[in-house]
């Protein structure tokens, strides 16, 4: 997660020093690709978030059988 939000902030940071110009369509179309990287960012790092509860919930699940193994 810290790892997704230094990515993203230097995106950003790199982003708005390169958009110091005066064209506004360019300045749009840089702002519309950079909510775009931020989203997909975002979606990335839910679905990794995802990822880690269902591998804590597997953890937990063997853990409880082998407890529950042990005391047979």
């Amino acid at each position: 997660m810290n790892r997704f939000i230094s990515i993203s902030t230097a995106l950003l940071l790199a982003c708005l020093c390169f958009g110091c110009s005066k064209d506004e369509k360019a300045s749009a179309e840089r702002d519309k690709e950079i909510q775009k990287v931020l989203q997909e960012g975002a979606q990335k790092e839910q679905k990794m978030y995802e990822g880690m509860q269902k591998g804590i919930e597997n953890i937990e699940k063997k853990m409880q059988d082998q407890k529950e193994q042990t005391n047979k």
